[in-house]
């Protein structure tokens, strides 16, 4: 890779690194860790969201794992289907396990042969009597009497705690072990008052690089008994015999006393209560694995606005609760949500859940759509993200795949009107401090909590580094704009990060003098080549303004620095601030804005796609944030993005869907006219529009985690180190 710094001030800002230090150091200015002091590390890929059999998913545990981590080469995968109960056994593998290379155009059949055709999209069918659909009942050696707990379904269906204790761990270890990757057990939780929480509790597990006497998923699986809004089984884990009481908590008395745990959740009768048992349950992580657990609200716009009496949405008050009970644990949300290839994109409409025979039942989420595939909490600029980021709290963002099927195609088709794999279009990318040792889950998990991670689409960008450093008035502006530009650029090309006192990365904070200059550094990898998309016929959202660009092989068309003031915690006793629905003063920043714009006219571009900018903050003031997100799409691309780059409502792009089903299919807006254009797609009085898989892999984005900046006589910022 060839690099266009200009000779003259590389030689010149490398002469003065050392000076950079010590005059840093004069100007109090400090960032988290000592350079020295961190450990090595890189940022690897994974995914936390996803689901086989032993929930609502059509895959087995081991094939969802081989696609994952095989296909798509994440580095880390954890497996995390819903709680509640199943009936079929997701541990048996399909047979034959791949019965036809994954195609475009491959023939799906309920009734087979295999081969020559290919699983429907249910997965293999129990009618072969082989593979994950087939029931626990009659595939346990005991039979029915094997599955614990209550229930008197047929055939019974077995509870999530004892899928994980005694079956599903087992399948992560070993896989784990044999792939030589970090791969462990998780839960979405369907959260008490809510919709949907990716959780895990690592404790007892032992995937790899851990090797000899195997661990074990106990915690996890109590914890799903307890709090999980679907388990409602009051057998205290069979023979487990758990107590879900929380120490020096005052819901005791709330305790069912045959069950011991709280039940029920928001209702007429017990409004509230349904939050209240999500957060007794962050207090229990909290006593039982205060290092090793998450807790991330997932697609949180999906579900609509929070309702006391029953169990949707999250307002911003409820991750402001999560986040004061438990701050190292719940951290951050899922707003760049999975199902990305659905009908309505995220699975996010207008009158959600209703039907023919109740047209008018369903609920609006949140912003209605996403926008370029993120929920409006994280999408829409002085939101709910940047309302929290103004605080100064500890609160990331994330990605999912959130797999279940393909719509109507198979695990082995190419077309997807459902959703992607992990790995296939979404990923987090999450910097592990591992020194001189292999990849370990605690590691991943102790990145997550830290925010220095990234998640994006479609391969957009797949290398960053990200700093804001005090500038030292020593040294002219040019040396030190190319010290740090460089210093950015070696470390994207090393997957690693800016290891110089005084620079902070994402999730750290730069403590600095009031009216030092800070400098900005940005340099993020356009990776060359075809991303993961089977299309490579030009993108339809492009071609409406001339520009001709294979799906398959996406441009980073430009990058926003977005900042915003940080002012502090609001108090839970200023109810105006603290709580309301987003759109509200309490969900609002409006000090955040689109600081600086980079695209091909002002940053430096190498061939092998490397892109270095940087731009100076002079004379800082007031406490702040930084955060990027980059796109393939320009600025005004019709129905895709606004006049200043916002991301357009993808719901509005897409040919109208009525959940209710009265109304007829409508147009949409972006005609795919290319001959490739597959036959799937949404297609009136026969002209095809893009849609499903297609709209997806024609608006990419990415989205950094923020670096804080605060100023000595200014606000604290009390969420980040």
């Amino acid at each position: 890779m060839r690099n266009q710094f200009a000779l003259r001030h590389t030689a010149v800002a490398v002469a003065s690194l050392i000076g950079l230090i010590s005059v840093a150091t004069v100007q109090v200015a400090t960032a988290a860790e000592k350079a020295s002091a961190k450990p090595a590390a890189t940022y690897v890929t994974g995914d936390f969201h996803n689901h086989s059999t032993c929930s609502d998913g059509s895959l087995s545990m081991q094939k969802l794992i081989d696609k994952s981590v095989k296909t798509f080469g994440l580095d880390w995968f954890v497996q995390a289907d819903h709680g509640g109960s199943s009936a079929r056994n997701c541990t048996l593998r399909e047979d034959p396990f791949e019965p036809v290379a994954p195609a475009l155009g491959l023939t799906n059949s309920a009734t087979g042969p295999y081969p020559p055709a290919t699983y429907p999209t249910g997965g293999q069918p129990a009618s072969t009597l082989k593979g994950p659909n087939l029931s626990w009942e009659s595939t346990l050696p005991g039979g029915r009497a094997a599955i614990k707990g209550d229930g008197t379904a047929v055939p019974k269906r077995m509870w999530r705690w004892q899928e994980i204790q005694e079956f599903q761990y087992k399948v992560t270890e070993d896989e784990s072990r044999a792939r030589q990757k970090p791969i462990w057990i998780g839960l979405e939780q369907n959260a008490p008052g809510h919709e949907h929480v990716s959780m895990v509790v690592l404790q007892g597990q032992q995937p790899w690089p851990k090797t000899g006497v195997s661990g074990n998923a106990n915690l996890q699986a109590q914890y799903e008994y307890c709090f999980d809004r679907s388990d409602t089984d009051t057998s205290r884990g069979a023979d487990n015999q758990w107590d879900c009481s929380v120490a020096g908590t005052t819901s005791t008395d709330a305790l069912d006393t045959t069950s011991r745990k709280i039940s029920g959740s928001n209702a007429t009768a017990t409004p509230d209560l349904g939050h209240r048992k999500t957060i007794e349950g962050l207090k229990w992580l909290k006593e039982k694995a205060p290092t090793t657990s998450y807790f991330v609200p997932a697609h949180l716009e999906r579900a609509g606005i929070y309702n006391p009496t029953s169990s949707r949405g999250f307002n911003i008050e409820h991750l402001r609760n999560f986040n004061n009970t438990a701050p190292d644990i719940a951290f951050g949300f899922e707003s760049m949500p999975g199902h990305q290839a659905a009908d309505t994109r995220g699975e996010y409409s207008p009158n959600r859940g209703a039907s023919l025979t109740n047209p008018t039942g369903g609920i609006d989420s949140v912003g209605i759509g996403t926008y370029g595939g993120t929920g409006i909490y994280a999408a829409r600029i002085g939101g709910v993200w940047d309302a929290l980021l103004g605080e100064g709290r500890k609160w990331w963002f994330f990605a999912s795949s959130d797999y279940h099927n393909r719509g109507s195609f198979g695990a082995d088709q190419r077309e997807s009107n459902q959703d992607f794999y992990p790995g296939e279009y979404q990923k987090d990318y999450v910097m592990a401090r591992k020194g001189t040792n292999n990849l370990s889950a605690e590691a991943i998990i102790d990145g997550l909590r830290s925010g220095n991670s990234f998640a994006g689409s479609g391969d957009l960008v797949d290398r960053l580094a990200f700093v804001a450093c005090a500038a030292n008035p020593a040294i002219p502006r040019p040396a030190f704009k190319a010290l740090v530009e460089k210093a950015a650029a070696n470390a994207a090309l090393k997957n690693g990060e800016v290891r110089i006192n005084g620079c902070a990365t994402m999730g750290e904070k730069l403590v600095v003098a009031p009216g030092a200059d800070v400098v900005v550094a940005i340099a993020v990898r356009d990776p060359q080549g075809k991303n993961f998309s089977p299309y490579s016929f030009p993108n339809p959202s492009l071609k409406q303004i001339n520009i001709t660009q294979p799906l398959d092989a996406p441009v980073l068309d430009h990058i926003d620095v977005i900042g915003g003031n940080v002012t502090g915690f609001v108090s839970p006793t200023d109810t105006a601030k603290y709580a309301g629905i987003e759109g509200t003063a309490a969900a609002l920043n409006t000090s955040a804005e689109i600081k600086k714009v980079f695209n091909s006219t002002n940053w430096t571009a190498t061939a092998d796609g490397l892109r270095v900018m940087s731009y100076r903050i002079p004379a800082v003031k007031v406490s702040q944030y930084v955060r990027l997100r980059g796109t393939n799409l320009p600025a005004a691309t019709p129905f895709e993005t606004d006049a200043k780059g916002n991301p357009l409502n993808d719901y509005d792009l897409l040919p109208y869907f009525d959940p209710s089903k009265t109304l007829a299919e409508q147009p949409g807006k972006v005609v795919c006219a290319d001959a490739a254009c597959p036959a799937h797609m949404r297609t009136i009085n026969g002209v095809k529009y893009s849609s499903f898989d297609v709209s997806a892999w024609a608006d990419l984005w990415f989205y950094s985690n923020p670096v804080y900046i605060e100023v000595t006589n200014s606000v604290k910022v009390a969420g980040a180190k």
